[in-house]
This record gives structure tokens, C-alpha cells and sequence, in this order.
């Protein structure tokens, strides 16, 4: 799988280069949907990018996120971790909104703390946040604010168009149910939160030299540095499924991924997900699916 950078991104939708591509402060810029489809746009492939992106898209579309697939109808605040894989497929023809990308360097001289530690960008964290009428109208003022900030020659204007952006993360915030913001309430939910987010981190697999390599209970134990038994108590108590059903479930979900958007065959991807045998692999994915993955992949 292949990750496209900002100088491929400006060329397949712009077909030119800006000149502050590569200043010191990160690049920052932002952009109505509507210039970047229909006629002269390109399909969006799903990848990563070496970029961040937060976009307000209206319409109904389905958007490819990591392991998830959700379709969305209606305005919706969505952010794009650039570890992460995604495209999206419209669904209606009414395709307008805005969206601005960011290097990460744009804000890791001034955001307190890491940007994928926020709810929005962390790993299995939530990326979309419909909005209603008011919610839109406030979104759509923070992006005309931008657009008008990056065309002018005010001397701290990307001070500005920073300040901005962390409105919109911390708007998303506001708006998002306080139950669901990763607060651990006791040690069992702090194990759990670390453990889903180590197993996060080993994915996607990106090449058929990637190998997936935490891949049981006593494995993700030894990382944490506590007893197998105490891991699997706490996720447990946390979520009411096993730790094995977790890593069963992720590596299911990428399986699905791998076979629909990659050519690789079946003992790439079997070896990939740290199966010995693609005969291991594929009775395993029938378990998980009721389909062979060569049935998978044609469905």
C-alpha cells in the first residue's frame, strides 16, 4: 500500500505545486471540495497520506477508514490521521464542503502534548462527527476564516490559521458525548485503552514484507509488563470480550481490508498477518467471515 505525499496530492488535484511546500513551519492549506472533484478530479485512492486533513463534507458518502467503513448523510466533520488509510466513495451527486491538510510539523512546535492523543486522531478513536444546522454554520465560518487568512500578507497569519484548526478539534470535542473522550475511570480501563492502542499501532500493514507480530494475549502481556492473567481480568471487565477476541477481530478486519483494496495473494496476506501456513489463515478467516478469502475477495 502506498502513501501519497503532498507533492503527489498537489499534482493529481491541482496539477501544480505551491512555493511554501517545504517551509520550515509545516505546510498548511485549505480548499473547497467542490475545486477538487467532478470533471477534472481524480478518484481518491485508498491510502495513507504523509499529511493530516480534516475536512466538512456534505452529502451522503461512504468513507473507508482503517478497518471501518461508515456511511455518512448529511454535513460531517471528519479528521484524517495520516497513519491511517482512507478514501471515500460519493453516494449522492451534491459533493461541496472544505477541508485544509496540515504536515504534522505545522503544529508540534506549539500543540501542548502529541496530536494523536486527541480523541479524533488516535488510534480506533472516533474520525467523524456529524453536524447539525447550527454546528455546520459554525464549521463552515471557521473554514471561510482560513481561506480568507491564507490568501492575505498578514505577518502571523499561520499563528492564526493554527489557532483556527485546534478550534475545529476542540469544537468536535465539544459536541462529541463526554462519556465516549477516553476518560480511564480505574486501572482496568487504562490497561485496555494502552493495549487497544498497541494494537492499533501495528496496523495497516503496508507491504507483504510487514508482518504483523503481537499476536496473542501473552504477547501483548509481555509488552505492558504485566501478568497474561491480569491483562485478560481487565479487558474483561472493561469491554465484556477477551483479549483474544480483540486480536482476532482486528486481524479479521484487516484481512477484509488487505483482500479488497490490495492484488497481493492469499500467502502474501496470510504471512503478512503472521500465519505460518495460508491453510491456518484461511481457516481462520472462514471462522471469522463464513467465506474462504478467495470467496471473500470476489464477493
Amino acid at each position: 500500500m502506498v502513501t501519497e505525499s503532498l507533492e503527489e496530492f498537489y499534482k493529481k488535484k491541482m496539477n501544480w505545486l505551491p512555493d511554501n511546500l517545504k517551509q520550515d513551519i509545516g505546510h498548511f492549506n485549505v480548499f473547497r471540495l467542490e475545486d477538487c472533484i467532478g470533471a477534472h478530479g481524480t478518484p481518491v485512492v485508498y491510502s495513507r497520506r504523509d499529511f493530516y486533513k480534516i475536512s466538512l463534507m456534505r452529502g451522503k458518502n461512504l468513507y473507508h477508514y482503517a478497518n471501518k467503513s461508515i456511511e455518512i448523510d448529511g454535513p460531517t466533520l471528519i479528521f484524517f490521521n495520516h497513519h491511517i488509510p482512507y478514501n471515500w466513495e460519493p453516494l449522492s451527486d451534491e459533493q461541496t464542503g472544505y477541508f485544509c491538510i496540515f504536515k504534522e510539523a505545522f503544529f508540534s512546535e506549539k500543540l501542548r502534548g502529541n496530536m494523536n492523543d486527541l480523541p479524533m486522531f488516535a488510534p480506533g478513536g472516533k474520525p467523524a462527527y456529524p453536524l447539525n444546522q447550527t454546528q455546520e454554520a459554525y464549521v463552515v465560518a471557521v473554514f471561510h476564516k482560513m481561506k480568507e487568512e491564507i490568501g492575505s500578507d498578514y505577518k502571523y497569519k499561520y499563528d492564526l490559521i493554527r489557532n483556527y484548526v485546534t478550534e475545529l478539534m476542540h469544537y468536535a470535542l465539544k459536541i462529541q458525548p463526554s462519556e465516549t473522550l477516553y476518560h480511564h475511570a480505574d486501572a482496568n480501563a487504562r490497561i485496555t485503552a494502552i493495549f487497544t492502542e498497541l494494537l492499533e499501532r501495528q496496523f495497516p500493514i503496508e507491504s507483504p514484507a510487514q508482518r504483523f507480530t503481537l499476536r496473542s494475549a501473552k504477547d501483548f502481556a509481555d509488552q505492558l509488563a504485566v501478568h497474561v492473567n491480569h491483562l485478560n481480568r481487565a479487558i474483561k471487565v472493561t469491554t465484556g470480550k477477551t483479549t483474544t477476541h480483540h486480536i482476532s477481530e482486528r486481524v479479521a478486519s484487516e484481512a477484509k481490508m488487505l483482500l479488497r483494496h490490495t492484488n497481493w495473494n492469499i500467502s502474501e496476506i496470510s504471512y503478512t498477518l503472521g500465519f505460518e501456513e495460508p491453510a491456518h489463515f484461511n481457516n481462520f478467516f472462514k471462522k471469522h467471515t463464513t467465506l474462504t478469502p478467495s470467496a471473500f475477495r470476489i464477493a
